[in-house]
């Protein structure tokens, strides 16, 4: 599994329209419904202040949460909506999706490094610079993948790791379709300083 995966604690939100989410906005309460799964919709409340900072980590849309509600037994959920206040932008209104095991979904996957010690770029000094700490993926949501990992083994100065160049896990496939980038390996500030200068020498060769 990608982790640990979070809680979203909610509580349910008795009496439904516009006057029961009202109340819920003046308790501090952002509104919510949990759909899909065959199952009835549930009508829930959630904390403004805890929403508000899953949402200021960012990638809220794209975060599997177990979602807990009393009463109810923990269901795995993703936000498909945050509607907003449209003058101060902050959350009025939540929709959760249930997902079945099968569900295909895009999550961010982390990426992991590994014999980097296998790497002459990085043992003649040469500087790993990760374009992508993560990637984003579309996984099943019964078999989500802890991680990605890059073989760093071979690589010199100069060279760069794609997405093709990656073995990724068992029935993922990446959202994007062009062959982007996650890290390379650059030169050493020293060892481009050196070149420019003899880049500069050359130049003045030649004039």
């Amino acid at each position: 599994m990608a982790g640990e995966i979070p809680d979203l604690e909610a509580l349910e939100r008795t009496g439904t329209g516009k006057g029961a989410a009202r109340q819920a906005r003046r308790d501090g309460m952002v509104p919510g419904i949990v759909f899909g799964g065959d199952k009835d919709p549930l009508p829930i409340n959630l904390p403004f202040n805890k929403l508000l900072q899953r949402l200021k980590k960012g990638r809220f849309k794209s975060t599997l949460f177990n979602l807990k509600v009393d009463g109810h037994e923990d269901v795995r959920v993703i936000c498909r909506d945050v509607q907003r206040d449209v003058v101060k932008d902050l959350p009025t209104h939540v929709d959760l999706m249930r997902l079945r095991r099968t569900t295909k979904i895009n999550l961010f996957i982390p990426v992991e490094f590994i014999n980097s010690a296998a790497a002459p770029g990085l043992k003649r000094g040469g500087v790993l610079t990760v374009v992508r700490p993560e990637v984003e993926l579309v996984v099943t949501a019964g078999d989500i993948p802890e991680k990605v990992t890059v073989d760093l083994s071979g690589l010199n100065i100069g060279d760069t790791v794609t997405i093709s160049d990656v073995t990724l896990p068992e029935g993922t496939k990446p959202t994007i379709d062009r062959d982007f980038v996650i890290a390379n390996i650059s030169a050493p500030s020293g060892l481009r300083s050196a070149d420019n200068d003899a880049d500069d020498e050359a130049e003045e060769t030649e004039e």
